[in-house]
Formats: structure tokens, C-alpha cells, sequence
């Protein structure tokens, strides 16, 4: 079956923007095909900085006919409701409709036989649309063409369209439509400098070939293994290692056709300034790698860029002039790093005063003050040094004020830390003001200093009740305060510090110490808990843990424990897991269900103790006997937090449970008796809840 060769040549495409472009291009030309009944095998899209490309190969040659029947107005029908139908369904006269008996009578049915066009044809249809609807996130229309005013809203300007469709084994046919003046054809271009000339292309082996042989590489995977290969053999080569930064090379990648490698140097006396902060300088200015020297355990007064060319000179003038700009960039950090070490770190404060956090939150001042009276309170609770708690809480956001961190403000936090310690700070301390921002993510790692854990709870702790008081929780997909990402920054620091800590207490305090009013603040803790319920979901989800298992936990009620939550979750997956679960699970529900019916039909409850008189089989008095015991025992294990001795007490109620339902009728003919044994599933309903709500999981 023929294959489809489509690209898009036009000026330098932004590297952020490649990506999605070339996956909306394969998207919108494969959904129209599909809808179009041109049914492909397979479709690729690619990027380079000066064009977007796209191969589908196995489309049919022609779409099916398609036969649909439609159905026209009733036998008897007036002449004006016949001759619309008629026309509708292109029909010469009623000897040609069907008629098609209904239970409210006969109708005309009307068969539609539409041919199906060459697929190069829908192919001149769809394509244009395509073009001039493309979702660009941003878009320009460029001046006149062929002396008309240009129409065409296109990320830069668009040169030329290059679309063939055939078969393997024949030329290719071009794809004949116009956007814009632009005419389709068989024409790109090479690189822009090395091999600018026009290239005719038939299809898309062909073309990447001769882009190849044009110094351009297509495939942006490919360019991107090009240059992390290149750049560490470079390093290597003198001794030294690459830092590797995945989101630098995707955007390097988006900027060269050609990438070739080359390395720079600056001056030694700029390594003085921190690590981060030199390589901040040359990824953020120049879009350039830094080395480090393996001996010294530090960055080297190297760097890899990457260029577009390949030079006549080596690359001497290139590095040259990358050279020249990092040590001016290079210079002005020195002296902001500088500048900022004049100034302590406290003496930055006042200005926070002036600088609101948020409109019903108050000023950063007044929040910093907040974490500070949070973090105290947490740091008995968490084994952290009060007094460095406080102090850490009190310098942790004092170097967003720093030149450095307004120049990057990546490296905020990371910068309190290097300037607490140039200021004498203790260790801990300095740590805290780096740590308390983390975890930022499910990738980054957590705090372990009591201290950095105290901060960073307090931290995410204030902002979450903050913003749940003032009612701007997270809604759908919309999260602007990052409220979802606070909540599993301390799920994480709790799970994974192994941390005692009472949900509802901390929120409690961190309410009191808000300012403003809230509606509902009896509400608000419980109603933050259920949020933080959602996020333990995610968690545990993550990590191949059954969700319904959250709810079966929080159910009972008065669960603000997290560590605890996540130690119950774990037992009951694996009490779940074995046999004597799975079928107490099943006994426990069919109990339930029985109970959910009957009470429904008496419109009343079965609570209250059985009758021990009223027990007249065997396995009632075995079952009760059991319930008792196992209660107590599964009660008291949980008390200790034993919840693997929990399971192990409910997993002796499977026995009697079963033979119960396998030899006793509920509903006895005797009133009392039927009673009497409903309380009996009410008390397996009651026994299992010491440990879970088996309602809420699934089967």
C-alpha cells in the first residue's frame, strides 16, 4: 500500500515547541485518515529546527464504498416530506426506496451508495485544513506573497510543503493543494549554511537519506545520542566527565541540524563561585554543558556547547566567542554571589514586610513568621533541636531576596544554604534552608536532618491550610498553588521518616496561627484529611498498592496518622492476599449484603448484642464464641500496633464464618430467631471493622 510523505520547511522553529508540534502533526493527520476510512499501519513524526516531518506508510490507495440506509417519512406521507426525502438521499422516485414495516407503521428506507475517492484526493482535502488549524501555542502571519496579503498563521514563516503519496516499487505522485502561495511539491533544503541548495525528494527513505547527505540529521533522537557521545568522549579525552542535564540536551537538540561538539574554557578564579551557580550561568546564558574534574570532586573551568556548523577554522572562532560571553555572564555572578555575602541573611528580613504573599494570606513576613511558631511546635514531634528549627524556619526564605537567586531563581534555597554557612550558621541549619523546599516531586529525594524535616513540614503544612482556609483548593486539573505536590511532600516526609504525627493537631495549630477567617474552621481539618487521603491514594497507587484499602482504613474514622495508615494498609494487602482473606472478605460481604436487604425491608438497624438462649445450632455458638475472641484479640493488637497479629486473629473467624452460612438459615421462620441471627452477621460486620471496613473493598 502506498505511503505518505509530508514536510513543513519554514524559519527556526522554537526548540520548546518541537516536541508537541511533531506529535500533533502524526495526531491530526492519522485521526482525519482513520475518520476518512483510510485505515494506516504505522506513522512517525520528526523535528529539526527548520522543519516538521511526518511518514505514513500502509494507506490504502482508494477508501471503501460506503452503503448506508436512511430513513424517509411515513407510507402516505404529504409530497413535501416525500420530494425533501428523495432529494436527500439522491433517489430518482419511491420505486427505488424500501419500505420497512414499524410498530408505528411503514416507512421509506432509502439506500446511500457513496463511492469511495482515490486516497490522494481526501489527501488534498484533509491536509491544507490541517495546516491552517494547527494548534500553535504561539503564531505569526508574515507579510505579503505573490503580491497578496498573507493568510497563513504559522509558528515562523513557512517556505515550502513537500507531500508525495505512493507506492515503494512507482514515482511517487505529489499531493497537489496550496496554503497561502506555497504550492506543494518534491522540493526541501539542506542545512542552512553547509548544503542550502534544493534537494527533490520522492519518499521518505529517500528523503532522510539526502537530508543526511545535506548535513541534517532528521531524527532528533538520533541527534540527541550524537551529542551526549560526542560531548562525554570530549570530556574524557581531557580527563574530565560531563554533567549530564537531560532538559538542556532536549532543548540543544532542537537547535542544531548538525550538532557538532566542542569545548571552551574560562578563567580558574570563577570556580570560586558556587558550582550551581556557574552552571546555571552557562546552561541558562549559552545553552552550554559544564565538566567536572573527577580528582578535584568539582566543576573544571570547562565547557561544551554545541554548534550548528562545522567550521573551516575548527570551531576556534565559535569557542572563541561562547568563551567571551560566559566570562562576562561568568563575571556579573561572581560579584552578585559576592555582593550577597556582605549582607546577612536576617538583615534581609524587614524587606518581606513589603512583600505580600498572598492578598488574604498577608505578607511573606507574616507567613515566615507563621512556619516559624509551626516548626517549633513540629520539632519535639519530629526529635529536631527546637531552637534550630526556629532559626532554620526564620532564615529558610531569606535569600529569595539575594541577587543570585533573583538572576536564577533555580538555585533558591540552595543558595540560603552556602550563605548560613558562610555567616557561621550550624550545619543543620544551612541544611534546612536547602532541604525545606523538597520533596518537589516523586523523583527528588526527601530530608532526613530533624531539623530540614521540621522546616519543610511547617512549610508545606502552612501553605496547605492557608489556601484550604481562604477556599482555594485544587479543582479538576487546575493545582496553581502546587497544593497536590504539597500534600505528597509530606505524605513522603512522614512515610519515609518513619514519622508519629497527628494530621488533625498540626492543622489545627497551623489554623489558629492564620489571620484571617475562615467559614468552616471546624470542618476545615477533616476536610484537609480527606484531601490527604486522596494523595496517600496516589502514593500507594504508585507503588502497586490498592487504593480501596485507603478508604476500607479511613472509614473507621479518626485516622490522621499517616505512618500508621500506610503500616495498616500494607497488613491487610497482604492478609488480603492469602486465602483465609479472601474468603473472610467474601464471607464478611455476604453478611453485609444480607444485612444491607433485610434491613432495608424491616426499615430498621440489627445492632445490639445476640441472645446467647436463642442459639440453637452448633455453629451459631461457634461463630459467637469466635466473634468474641477474635474482637478482643484483633482490638487489642491493633491498641499495639500489631497489625500484622490483627490479621492474624481475623483470619481465625474464616472457619466459622463459613460453616455458618454453610449450615444456618438466617431467615428462620421464627421471628426472634431470625432476629437474633441477623444481629449475628451485625457482630462479624462490627468484629472486622477492629481492623478495616471490608465494605469499602473491592472485590
Amino acid at each position: 500500500m502506498p505511503d505518505l510523505l509530508l514536510e513543513l520547511f519554514s524559519e527556526e522553529i522554537p526548540a520548546r515547541m518541537q516536541g508537541k508540534a511533531a506529535d500533533d502533526l502524526r495526531r491530526m493527520v492519522t485521526d482525519k485518515l482513520v475518520a476518512e476510512g483510510l485505515v494506516y499501519e504505522g506513522a512517525k513524526a520528526f523535528a529539526t529546527p527548520r522543519r516538521l516531518a511526518l511518514t505514513v506508510h500502509g494507506i490504502p490507495a482508494r477508501q471503501p464504498d460506503l452503503k448506508t440506509e436512511r430513513r424517509g417519512p411515513k407510507v402516505g406521507a404529504p409530497d413535501a416530506a416525500v420530494q425533501g426525502f428523495l432529494k436527500a438521499t439522491g433517489l430518482k422516485s419511491l420505486d427505488e426506496a424500501k419500505i420497512q414495516r414499524d410498530p408505528k407503521g411503514d416507512f421509506y428506507i432509502g439506500l446511500i451508495e457513496k463511492p469511495g475517492r482515490d486516497a490522494i484526493d481526501v489527501l488534498a482535502e484533509i491536509l491544507p485544513v490541517i495546516i491552517r488549524t494547527f494548534p500553535w501555542p504561539k503564531s505569526m502571519r508574515w507579510g505579503a506573497r505573490s503580491g497578496k496579503p498573507g493568510s497563513l498563521n504559522w509558528v515562523r514563516p513557512l517556505h515550502a510543503i513537500t507531500a508525495t503519496f505512493g507506492l515503494e516499487t512507482e514515482e511517487p505522485d505529489v499531493v497537489k493543494f496550496e496554503v497561502d502561495g506555497i504550492a506543494t511539491g518534491q522540493t526541501t533544503y539542506g542545512h542552512r549554511f553547509m548544503a542550502p541548495a534544493a534537494i527533490s525528494v520522492r519518499r521518505f527513505e529517500d528523503y532522510e537519506a539526502k537530508l543526511l547527505g545535506a548535513k541534517v540529521v532528521l531524527d532528533p533522537e538520533r541527534r540527541k545520542d550524537a551529542i551526549l557521545t560526542d560531548a562525554k568522549q570530549l570530556a574524557f579525552a581531557q580527563g574530565f566527565e560531563l554533567v549530564e542535564d537531560q532538559n538542556l540536551l532536549d532543548e540543544v537538540a532542537g537547535l542544531v541540524e548538525w550538532p557538532v561538539v566542542l569545548m571552551g574554557s574560562f578563567e580558574q578564579e570563577f570556580l570560586a563561585t558556587p558550582g550551581e551557580v556557574i552552571r546555571a550561568t552557562i546552561r541558562n546564558n549559552q545553552k552550554c554543558f559544564v565538566v567536572s574534574d573527577p580528582k578535584a570532586g568539582k566543576l573544571a573551568n570547562k565547557f561544551i556547547l554545541v554548534a550548528n556548523i562545522e567550521a573551516t577554522d575548527g570551531g576556534a572562532t565559535i569557542v572563541a566567542g561562547n568563551e567571551r560571553v560566559i566570562r562576562a555572564r561568568l563575571s556579573d555572578a561572581k560579584f552578585f554571589y559576592e555582593t550577597d555575602l556582605k549582607t546577612k541573611l536576617e538583615d534581609r528580613l524587614p524587606k518581606f514586610d513589603q512583600i505580600v504573599f498572598h492578598e488574604k494570606l498577608g505578607t511573606q513576613a507574616e507567613r515566615i513568621k507563621r512556619i516559624e511558631r509551626l516548626a517549633a511546635e513540629i520539632a519535639p514531634l519530629v526529635g529536631a533541636d527546637v531552637a534550630k528549627a526556629t532559626r532554620a524556619a526564620r532564615l529558610a526564605k531569606a535569600d529569595l531576596l539575594t541577587e543570585v537567586v533573583g538572576e536564577f531563581p533555580e538555585v533558591q534555597g540552595l543558595m540560603g544554604k552556602y550563605y548560613a554557612l558562610a555567616q557561621g550558621e550550624d550545619a543543620s541549619v544551612a541544611a534546612a534552608c536547602e532541604e525545606h523546599y523538597k520533596p518537589q516531586g516523586p523523583a527528588d529525594r526527601v530530608p532526613t536532618d530533624p531539623v530540614s524535616v521540621a522546616v519543610a513540614l511547617a512549610d508545606k503544612l502552612d501553605t496547605l491550610v492557608g489556601f484550604w482556609a481562604i477556599d482555594e483548593k485544587p479543582t479538576g486539573s487546575k493545582d496553581p498553588y502546587a497544593l497536590r505536590r504539597a500534600a505528597l511532600g509530606v505524605i513522603r516526609l512522614i512515610a519515609e521518616n518513619t514519622l508519629r504525627l497527628s494530621l488533625m493537631k498540626v492543622a489545627v495549630s497551623a489554623l489558629a496561627g492564620l489571620s484571617v477567617k475562615t467559614a468552616d474552621a471546624q470542618k476545615l481539618p477533616s476536610d484537609l484529611l480527606a484531601f490527604f487521603a486522596d494523595r496517600l491514594k496516589v502514593q500507594l497507587r504508585e507503588q502497586g498498592a490498592r487504593h480501596d484499602l485507603v478508604d476500607a482504613v479511613f472509614a473507621l474514622g479518626g485516622q490522621d496518622d499517616l505512618l500508621m495508615i500506610v503500616r495498616r494498609v500494607e497488613a491487610l494487602g497482604k492478609f488480603l492476599d492469602s486465602d483465609d482473606g479472601k474468603n473472610l472478605l467474601a464471607g464478611t460481604k455476604r453478611a453485609s449484603n444480607i444485612l444491607s436487604i433485610e434491613e432495608k425491608k424491616d426499615k430498621r438497624t440489627f445492632d445490639g448484642a445476640p441472645d446467647a438462649a436463642l442459639y440453637s445450632l452448633a455453629e451459631e455458638k461457634a461463630l459467637a464464641k469466635a466473634i468474641g475472641e477474635v474482637k478482643a484479640e484483633a482490638s487489642a493488637a491493633v491498641a499495639r500496633e500489631d497489625f500484622a497479629a490483627a490479621m492474624s486473629a481475623m483470619a481465625r473467624l474464616r472457619p466459622p464464618v463459613d460453616a455458618f452460612f454453610d449450615k444456618v438459615r438466617v431467615n428462620d421462620d421464627d421471628a426472634k430467631v431470625r432476629e437474633n441471627r441477623l444481629k449475628l452477621l451485625n457482630e462479624i460486620r462490627s468484629a472486622t471493622r477492629a481492623v478495616a471496613d471490608f465494605s469499602k473493598i473491592q472485590d
